[in-house]
């Protein structure tokens, strides 16, 4: 299913890559730009590729998101917390670690018995 959307998301951002490039350039950025010698002019063409790449833009964002989705389906999810090496670590130590022993009170000083 992941390669099948992959190949999806591939085919819709080459369309719209395409579709963004024959649009006509409103800025006249860089000295490019529409001039009347255009290949696309007039408005219906306009209509056409702005809806398409708004269309193309949707899908892009759809895709995206179930290429992030899909293959997580059924996986456990875990803290990122609780699966990293270090919290491993932590646990290991905890078990490792030797329970306190009870400290032994120190014993009465013994005192050399009294000559009467």
């Amino acid at each position: 299913m992941t390669t099948v959307l992959l190949t999806i998301h591939f085919l819709i951002s080459v369309a719209l890559v395409a579709t963004v490039l024959l649009q006509r350039s409103e800025g006249g950025a860089l000295g490019m730009g529409g001039g009347p010698g255009s290949m696309m002019s007039g408005r219906g063409a306009a209509d056409v590729l702005t809806r398409s790449t708004s269309i193309l833009g949707a899908l892009f964002f759809t895709t995206s998101i179930l290429l992030t989705v899909v293959p997580n389906i059924g996986k456990q999810s875990d803290s990122v917390v609780i699966g990293a090496p270090v919290a491993e670590g932590i646990k290991a130590l905890d078990k490792a670690a030797p329970e306190k022993e009870a400290v032994p009170e120190p014993a009465a000083p013994k005192t050399a018995p009294e000559e009467e």
